[in-house]
């Protein structure tokens, strides 16, 4: 099949940076002549992302099952939008500020004890990134950045939990393309598919220069394989 873009998404706790280095790799990637489409989820421009915003805000509040779907229904709005710009016969990298992870990791921790395969259920068939990038962190240098305690979720002991969950979630995706399992072969072929953690809490630019590195070769080379769908072949239809 012909080459297509990559579908890059960054992940990590409240305050790593997320943003700010999500936004310098936009820079970079349209600086190196390669067109890029930024998202961010949760997206609070759709008419569910308002909802979402208002619940992170405080300023509502909602069931932890009922909350979960919405940010699941807010990807769900966008997935065709990720799919036809990887498609696109201009080449587009797509370039994702959280995505599903973030989802399962944040309500998996929450008191209310939701299991992880539920949480997990609803963004079964997603598109699949090609490289997720974790920014990891601990819950107490990213307590001493600013803006911290600002929204719902981020409390010390909250992030924590989010932490271990994505660290499960990270564990499962390497191990998955280590194996190279025909389930994920449209994944792990060329090294693709990989979930790399990236230590958070050093200066910006040094975490910065390490992404590039990382992303730099990636994108130039492109895909030459499907777009993947997340945890399809795992038996959650």
């Amino acid at each position: 099949m012909p080459k297509r873009t990559l579908f890059i998404v960054i992940e990590g706790l409240d305050r790593s940076g997320k943003t700010t280095q999500t936004a310098i790799l936009h820079e970079r990637l349209v600086a190196a002549g390669h067109d890029t489409k930024l998202m961010k989820f949760p997206d609070r421009t759709t008419a569910i992302g308002k909802m979402i915003d208002s619940y992170l805000k405080s300023e509502s509040e909602l069931d932890d099952h009922a909350i979960h779907l919405l940010f699941s229904a807010n990807r769900w709005e966008l997935a065709s939008t990720i799919t036809q710009t990887l498609l696109h016969p201009s080449p587009i990298t797509v370039l994702c500020d959280r995505y599903a992870f973030s989802g399962i990791a944040f309500t998996a921790s929450k008191p209310a004890d939701i299991p992880f395969e539920w949480c997990r259920a609803p963004d079964v068939g997603l598109p699949a990134p090609d490289l997720t990038i974790f920014l990891d962190i601990s819950p107490e240098t990213a307590k001493e950045r600013g803006g911290y305690g600002e929204e719902r979720y981020e409390k010390e002991e909250m992030q924590r939990k989010v932490r271990a969950v994505f660290g499960r979630i990270g564990g499962e995706m390497i191990a998955s393309s280590e194996r190279g399992d025909e389930e994920h072969a449209s994944l792990a072929q060329g090294g693709r598919g990989r979930w790399v953690m990236i230590d958070a809490g050093r200066e910006c630019e040094e975490v910065a220069k390490e992404i590039w590195t990382l992303v730099e070769p990636l994108v130039k080379e492109g895909a030459d394989t499907p777009i993947g769908k997340l945890w399809i072949d795992k038996g959650l239809k």
